[in-house]
């Protein structure tokens, strides 16, 4: 086995309905991209862009899903790039792969193929956490996939906005602490939000939102019931387990 090989795990996702390869250290896929994936609206024929890609879980999670849609997977760094490549024709999904930094400017994105106005769907998981509080990894890949600046959710929301059509949505997923930041990032040009606590357990505060805003949307924004993924300590919820392995969607996604 090469050297290159040896540093990659292969796992299953959706109980085994996608087989992603990763790397063995650095940043992990895990439930906040499955979660991303399951609180995603799409349709076939779609033009569905994961900013963030990383091994492209949460998009290629979502393709799995919804068939037919067009999905670009968008990641900074070409090696996990590469991965999200690899990962996307081992599970047999058809998936553009553009190395691309999501905080680039409109000329950069429109030479890679996504124009201002062109995008159905966009879905992302920042890096989130505050470097304030947050001890940074000696590991480049890992801090980059994880710390956030002051500026990342601005940004990130900033290319969002200008590749979707109007009335196109933007799906993400944040730390709950963070939640003033996310509205904020938002305010500008979007509405129609939905907002979904992610909590551990019942009892404790949440500790993930994941947020879908429509572009140029104006429905009243909408605080859904926390979802409580344990029903306590050690004791997985079944309907969050109907989630991770594919089952069921969560309810930003609208009845078809």
């Amino acid at each position: 086995m090469s050297e290159a090989l040896a540093d990659l795990t292969e796992d299953a996702f959706l109980g085994g309905q996608l087989r992603l390869k990763q790397k063995r250290s650095g940043h992990r896929a895990g439930h906040d991209a499955i979660l991303l994936a399951a609180a995603t609206e799409a349709r076939a024929g779609d033009r569905v862009v994961d900013l963030g890609a990383g091994i492209g879980t949460a998009g290629l999670a979502l393709a799995r899903r919804v068939a037919g849609i067009r999905l670009g997977l968008v990641e900074i760094d070409p090696e996990l790039a590469e991965l999200a490549r690899a990962n996307a024709a081992a599970n047999a999904i058809a998936a553009e792969t553009i190395v691309l930094d999501v905080t680039a400017d409109a000329q950069a994105f429109a030479a890679s193929g996504l124009a201002p106005d062109s995008v159905d769907v966009v879905l992302m998981n920042p890096p989130f956490n505050d470097p304030a509080r947050h001890r940074g990894s000696p590991d480049q890949a890992r801090q980059i996939a994880h710390v956030a600046t002051e500026e990342t959710l601005n940004a990130w929301a900033h290319a969002a906005r200008r590749i979707l059509r109007s009335d196109g949505a933007l799906t993400l997923i944040w730390r709950a602490d963070g939640i003033a930041e996310v509205l904020a990032a938002v305010s500008r040009g979007f509405g129609s939000l939905a907002i979904l606590p992610v909590h551990g357990e019942a009892g404790r505060p949440a500790i993930r939102v994941l947020v879908r805003a429509v572009k140029s949307g104006r429905a009243p924004t909408r605080l859904m019931p926390g979802l409580m993924l344990n029903d306590g300590p050690g004791v997985p919820n079944n309907d969050v387990r109907d989630i991770l392995e594919g089952r069921a969607v969560l309810p930003l996604v609208e009845p078809c």
